[in-house]
């Protein structure tokens, strides 16, 4: 069984690791490329908000050095890792989507006077600001990096066209995205909708559905990476 994984680096070779760990064959073909943004993070914040490792690489040592005291609330288990490994102690994962992450923020609030800071990116599946504006709670968004969209490389068109894919992993909807233009622009739409579609999350099926792409989908039963790969079957199948 050959499984396509489009994440960007390094979380793209970071899941074929594990998956090759298991026994299977991995094609791995980014179809964005994460691009830091300079920001000025200089002010008096309560608490750090990410929905992305991305967020926490993207920054400098001298940023991460003046927030590394800060609480930081994290997306998920793989963003609260990041955290940690760049120096964060006080770190709470919300385990799931960006709903889960504002109820954790929300439920953690002790009216403190600073604002929350979070760390985004340019393409955000949720306000967090906003929801949590609506709960009493101050937040300000600083974008921090970018996804700068790739084509099809060579060997996945190639893959494709020969049938070669048996199973495609997505984890965000801007990657779905890429995935269907990159097919529109290669000329290989029925191609690419022929493989297996594991999404993490209904919402980042919905590119897919909109090309065309119907039985062949399946939704992680929750929006994590261990989930998503539940959903594979044995590497003989």
């Amino acid at each position: 069984m050959r499984v396509l994984v489009t994440r960007p680096l390094p979380d793209g070779e970071r899941t074929a690791a594990t998956l090759r760990g298991r026994g299977y064959d991995v094609l791995v073909a980014p179809l964005m490329r994460v691009e830091p943004i300079a920001a000025d993070l200089a002010a008096n914040w309560s608490a750090v908000i990410i929905s992305s490792a991305n967020a926490i690489r993207s920054l400098d040592a001298p940023q991460i050095a003046s927030l590394t005291k800060l609480p930081l609330f994290a997306v998920g288990q793989r963003s609260a890792d990041a955290a940690r490994e760049a120096g964060f102690t006080n770190v709470r994962s919300a385990n799931g989507d960006a709903g889960d992450l504002i109820r954790l923020v929300a439920a953690c609030h002790n009216d403190q006077a600073a604002t929350y800071l979070y760390l985004a990116g340019e393409d955000r599946a949720a306000d967090v600001e906003g929801e949590l504006a609506k709960r009493g709670i101050k937040a300000r968004t600083v974008i921090v990096y970018k996804n700068v969209t790739l084509g099809y490389p060579p060997e996945l068109a190639q893959a494709l066209r020969n049938r070669k894919i048996d199973v495609a992993l997505h984890f965000s909807r801007r990657s779905a995205e890429n995935y269907v233009n990159g097919a529109k622009a290669s000329g290989l739409e029925e191609m690419a909708r022929a493989p297996r579609h594991f999404c993490l999350s209904a919402q980042v099926a919905e590119p897919l559905r909109a090309a065309g792409v119907v039985d062949q989908i399946t939704v992680a039963p929750e929006p994590n990476e261990a989930a998503l790969l539940a959903l594979l079957p044995p590497p003989s199948a």
